[in-house]
């Protein structure tokens, strides 16, 4: 939404003398056109696929020869994608006590000044508003959809429950709607699909949801790991120039990730890696 900024400050403020002389006079105002910030720079995606199918995004290419083999000229740029996952049925184990979230790894990310993409359930928000609203009012941040439930958009897909075909643009937008109730800004039209499982049914049938899917070519393995350093050797070694890699910010399911993350940030950036979101990883890749 374009926002109108009124710019009325004057540049020589002249001071009266004792004698109380008149003004001297304010300077024009401002031009429209030199006080209207420019409108919010819309998110790059993908042009759907034959047939209207969703496209789908693994990894942006920077050599410029299509290669993506990280040679000498290309830019070393990586995205760190973090999954806030929390399924349908996992309300019961919230409310005992289970922890879903990981505010230590976002305190952590701010700190280290992390650009990052936050792929949220739509369960996930619901359960943690506050937490969902503060990640997507923080610039360093953009929130995408990672479906409501968490369930499987194609079977087998790690024993999730399996989402039938025609609720599947339903769940995505489900997802979208507890963003809005939750107050969470700054969210992109990228979808990334629950344990990165799908088939041509499934982008055929989220055609209509008008996403662009987001898959992976760093898989870091922080999943149910415990041993903080193996996953981070994971991603040491996989990282490219144009890298995406996939983490996650559920201490029950990672509780490794944040002392991976401690040293992964420090060493990419030793190599010259700088980090950036999903979208702009995405740019020029559309």
């Amino acid at each position: 939404m374009t926002v109108l900024a009124v710019a009325g400050a004057l540049t020589g403020a002249a001071l009266t003398g004792c004698g109380g002389g008149p003004p001297a006079p304010a300077p024009p105002p401002a031009s429209a056109s030199a006080s209207v910030s420019p409108p919010p720079k819309k998110p790059p995606t993908m042009a759907p696929g034959p047939a209207g199918r969703t496209p789908v995004f693994e990894r942006r290419t920077t050599d410029g020869g299509g290669g993506g083999t990280g040679g000498g000229s290309a830019e070393r740029i990586v995205a760190l994608t973090f999954d806030a996952d929390m399924t349908a049925d996992q309300g019961p184990r919230a409310a005992s006590g289970e922890r879903f979230d990981n505010p230590e790894l976002v305190d952590l990310l701010r700190r280290l000044k992390v650009p990052s993409t936050v792929f949220m359930t739509g369960r996930w928000a619901e359960e943690y508003p506050a937490q969902a609203k503060a990640i997507g009012a923080d610039p360093l941040f953009e929130v995408a959809n990672h479906s409501y439930s968490h369930h499987a958009f194609s079977s087998p897909c790690y024993g999730l429950p399996v989402v039938a075909k025609n609720a599947m643009t339903r769940d995505v937008e489900r997802a979208f709607t507890a963003f809005r109730k939750a107050g969470v800004r700054n969210v992109v039209p990228y979808f990334r699909f629950p344990g990165g499982c799908y088939d041509d049914t499934a982008l055929r049938a989220l055609g209509p949801a008008n996403v662009t899917a987001v898959q992976w070519d760093v898989v870091s393995g922080d999943a149910f790991a415990t041993d903080a350093d193996a996953v981070a050797e994971q991603v040491l070694d996989g990282v490219r120039p144009g890298s995406l890699v996939v983490m996650h910010c559920t201490r029950s399911a990672a509780p490794a990730t944040e002392a991976a993350v401690r040293r992964i940030v420090p060493e990419l950036r030793e190599r010259g890696y700088r980090f950036v979101k999903v979208s702009e990883l995405m740019e020029d890749s559309a």
